[in-house]
C-alpha cells in the first residue's frame, strides 16, 4: 500500500471518528459537550446547533468521496453524496460565520473562524461549479481544497490536545487554533496538488 493510500485511509478514519464523536451532544447535552462555548450556546443557539449538526455530515461524506472505487463503480452515488456534502457545508458554513462572531479568544479567533467558514463555502461552491460544467479536473482540484478545510474539524482537535497538554485551555488557545486548524491544511493541499501535477 502506497503512502498516498495510507494517508487517505488515516484521514478517512479520523474524519469518521470525529464526525461520530461530534454528536455526543445528543446524549450529553450542549453544556456538557461544549463547556467552553456557553456564550455561543446562549446567544446563538440555532446557528450553533446548525453548525455542529451539519459539519460532521460534511466531514463523514468527504471522508469517503476521495476513494477512487466509489467514483469509478458508483458514479451516481458519488454525485448524490457530493450534493449532500455541498448542502451540509452551505448550512454549516453560514451558521459558522454567525457563531464565529462570538468565538472565545477575542478578535483573532473571531476573524480566523469567520474566514474559515467563508473560504470553506467559497471553495466548495467553486468545486461544484466546475463539476456542473463538466470540468472534472478542476472540480477535483477544488474539492481537495474544500476537504482540506472540512478536515479543520480534525486538525483543530489534534492541535487542541497539544495545547491542553501544555496546560493551555480552549479559550486561550482558540486565538491560535482559529488559524492553525485550516491554513496549514490549505498549504499541504496546495503542495500535494502541485506534486501530482509535476509527476
Amino acid at each position: 500500500m502506497t503512502i498516498s493510500k495510507i494517508s487517505l485511509w488515516v484521514a478517512a478514519a479520523l474524519s469518521l471518528l470525529i464526525a461520530l464523536a461530534s454528536y455526543r451532544f445528543l446524549v450529553l447535552g450542549l453544556p456538557l459537550s461544549f463547556p467552553d462555548m456557553h456564550g455561543q450556546i446562549d446567544r446563538q443557539r440555532l446557528a450553533f446547533l446548525l453548525h455542529i449538526s451539519f459539519a460532521p455530515v460534511a466531514l463523514a461524506i468527504g471522508a469517503i468521496q476521495f476513494f477512487p472505487a466509489l467514483r469509478r463503480q458508483r458514479p451516481a452515488l458519488h454525485r448524490w453524496l457530493g450534493r449532500g456534502y455541498g448542502g451540509a457545508i452551505l448550512v454549516s458554513g453560514i451558521a459558522g460565520v454567525v457563531v464565529a462572531l462570538n468565538a472565545a479568544g477575542g478578535p483573532s479567533a473571531r476573524l480566523g473562524f469567520a474566514l474559515l467558514a467563508v473560504v470553506w463555502v467559497a471553495t466548495t461552491a467553486n468545486a461544484i461549479r466546475h463539476a456542473m460544467a463538466r470540468r472534472i479536473g478542476k472540480h477535483r482540484r477544488w474539492m481537495v481544497y474544500s476537504f482540506a478545510l472540512t478536515f479543520a474539524g480534525v486538525t483543530l482537535r489534534i492541535y487542541l490536545l497539544g495545547f491542553m497538554a501544555a496546560g493551555i485551555g480552549y479559550t486561550d488557545a482558540s486565538a491560535y487554533l482559529a488559524w492553525l486548524c485550516w491554513l496549514p491544511n490549505l498549504a499541504v493541499a496546495y503542495w500535494w496538488l502541485n506534486q501530482r501535477r509535476a509527476a
